[in-house]
């Protein structure tokens, strides 16, 4: 029986091990970590036959080569067990390459970019579920890839938000349309330089047979043409802003949204706050329209849409202020979009596990729209200091999440904020173990408040 290793026992690599053991192989999970959870979740897989390995990374020198190593998107790529395998002839992939191979026949969205991704998904996801057809959403959010495969359906469409680190794993992944977003420097720890992340994301793009991007990106705009000659286009400023015929775009115009050369709904019918969600929304049309969805399922979409968790989501309202979870917000860029979405007079809960990137944005937009910024986790001293540098002084360091809800409750009543925004610029490894678990965390905070607020009035 022919070996395969998974290396990650998470949600995808519990997929991935199922999915090699159904196909025939003799399949070991290795996960440097053990403990009672990791035990618990691996226990039904011992029992289908699937050797588990807690606390253990693959040694070749003892567990020998096997003939496919399947890796979940946390394993860095150029890990050097990796790069061995692949020298040797292994065949190295991720779970969403695996997938990919038995779900080829059915055409899929791929959406991909530094931000706006999850969003776009989403109404992609919504657009195509109301039209009737059996299109779930998998990669970054929702399914796990290789769980549909396990589900054995007929599916008419697959939906894919798909990051970097799983372009990288997935060599013949090839959707029928490639959505890219935006492009901003982020995961520069992983892919090194901002070139080589840019040529991953280029990938995707380049084996679509589609290719959709949003020329309101600076980046794209400039560089992305030469690549993509054929591309479908989508602009928030008008059909002078398109780099393609309009009759190939997707654009607001005098309020309207006109895809290729159609008029489909007014923007004021959708519900979600800024501009970049607008951006996403036309995105999400433009998939909707190259694969033949009816207007009828586009507009009722957007009169219904209200929005994806920990990406600006309102939590709730005590005494007249707003409490937001932008969890999502892990890298500058997307912070200081959340921050510019605030119509109100804000209060910044900012910090967690710092990432490399240009914070000039977001300094300026904090200066531009917050009162006050409280800040958490390992980033808070230095993030103090960089606000600090740009004569920035309305800051405190609050530590913890409680902490902060807390205070900014406290100071939002004491100097008439509106808003009390989690928009952390960060990722939230430091403290949690990711942006879900952080944005519940400042939900229970924020409800917790409510309550205590509820039973004294």
């Amino acid at each position: 029986m022919p070996q395969a290793c998974v290396i990650g026992l998470g949600r995808s690599g519990i997929a991935a091990a199922r999915v090699l053991n159904r196909d025939g192989w003799n399949v070991t999970l290795f996960d440097q970590a053990d403990n009672q959870a990791l035990r618990q979740l691996g226990a039904p897989l011992t029992q289908e036959g699937i050797t588990l390995k807690l606390g253990h990374r693959l040694n070749p020198d003892q567990d020998g080569w096997p003939q496919q190593l399947v890796v979940s998107p946390g394993v860095p790529w150029d890990l050097p067990l990796l790069v061995e395998a692949r020298a040797r002839g292994i065949e190295v992939m991720g779970e969403l390459e695996l997938a990919w191979r038995s779900l080829k026949s059915v055409p899929w969205v791929g959406i991909t970019g530094t931000n706006g991704k999850t969003t776009t998904t989403s109404l992609v996801q919504a657009i195509f579920q109301k039209a009737g057809l059996n299109a779930p959403a998998c990669g970054n959010i929702g399914y796990a890839a290789c769980e549909l495969v396990l589900q054995n359906q007929s599916y008419d469409w697959i939906i894919a938000e798909i990051s970097s680190y799983q372009i990288e794993s997935s060599a013949t992944l090839a959707p029928q349309i490639g959505l890219w977003t935006t492009f901003t420097p982020d995961h520069l720890s992983r892919h090194k330089t901002l070139e080589n992340y840019y040529a991953i994301k280029a990938s995707l793009l380049s084996r679509s047979e589609i290719q959709v991007l949003n020329s309101d990106d600076p980046h794209l705009y400039r560089h992305a043409p030469a690549l993509y000659p054929d591309a479908y286009w989508t602009s928030t400023q008008g059909q002078e802003h398109l780099l393609c015929d309009p009759k190939q775009g997707v654009y607001l115009q005098d309020n309207w949204i006109n895809a290729f050369g159609e008029l489909i709904a007014p923007i004021n019918l959708f519900k979600m706050p800024g501009r970049h969600n607008q951006q996403n929304l036309l995105m999400a049309i433009a998939a909707a329209r190259l694969a033949e969805i009816d207007k009828k399922a586009i507009t009722e979409t957007l009169l219904t849409f209200t929005g994806v968790p920990h990406r600006l989501e309102p939590i709730c309202t005590v005494e007249g202020i707003q409490f937001i979870n932008d969890s999502k917000a892990t890298n500058y860029d997307a912070a200081e979009v959340g921050l510019s979405s605030m119509q109100k007079p804000t209060i910044l809960i900012a910090g967690g596990e710092a990432k490399e990137g240009d914070d000039q944005a977001w300094l300026a937009q904090i200066q531009a729209k917050a009162v006050k910024v409280l800040l958490i986790g390992e980033a808070a001293t230095a993030f103090g200091d960089r606000l600090q540098s740009v004569g920035y002084n309305e800051y405190e360091i609050v530590k913890t999440m409680d902490n902060a809800v807390q205070r900014g409750f406290e100071l939002a009543q004491a100097i008439g904020a509106g808003c009390v925004l989690l928009s952390p610029a960060c990722a939230s490894f430091d403290q949690y173990q990711s942006f879900e678990e952080r944005g519940d965390d400042f939900r229970s905070c924020c409800l917790a408040l409510s309550s205590r607020q509820g039973q004294q009035g």
